[in-house]
């Protein structure tokens, strides 16, 4: 389904949209997308993810999902995929495997706050409450990101402030009780 994030960059008439065939902006994450620890049908599994508008110059893409619910300070971070190149404007669920075999030519993933390369599924310490999670877009004025596998998504949110022409974003929602 595509959905249109409310804070959307827009760029002259047209605007930068993010939209998920796996999971609707603002609803209960599947079990697909939640951590294999969660119970039954919990797979760690990356959503599918479709983008357009992008703004003139977009060179690549990058692509990360942030828990800001998370206990301890900062969040947490499921996954972050760089250097996306500028043509691709999909990723297939499950692209987010831990050997990145769906992902794209040049397209590599960082260690997750869990530790391993690839996506790690939403996983809330039960009775914590509902946690977000925030899938985001973001189109880039450059075609490397000059990060390696190796640097932190911390590392990451830094590197692509500055070259962010635009980005969108979807948010699922899953709490543990």
């Amino acid at each position: 389904m595509t959905t249109r994030d409310p804070h959307e960059a827009r760029h002259g008439n047209s605007a930068f949209t993010l939209g998920s065939e796996s999971f609707d902006d603002g609803q209960t994450l599947p079990a697909a997308q939640r951590g294999a620890a969660t119970g039954p049908g919990g797979s760690d599994e990356s959503p599918q993810l479709s983008w357009r508008g992008a703004p003139a110059g977009t060179r690549s893409y990058a692509v990360t999902m942030f828990d800001p619910d998370a206990p301890g300070h900062g969040g947490f971070w499921h996954w972050a995929v760089l250097d996306i190149p500028a043509d691709v404007t999909s990723l297939a669920a499950g692209a987010g495997s831990r050997h990145g075999g769906g992902l794209p030519r040049g397209a590599f993933q960082l260690r997750n706050d869990g530790g391993s390369a690839g996506y790690l599924g939403a996983a809330p310490p039960k009775g914590h409450g509902p946690h977000r999670y925030i899938v985001t877009v973001h189109a880039l004025d450059v075609a490397q990101s000059g990060l390696d596998a190796g640097a932190s998504p911390a590392k990451l949110e830094a590197k692509l402030g500055p070259h962010t022409l635009a980005k969108s974003t979807l948010t699922g929602i899953y709490e543990r009780r």
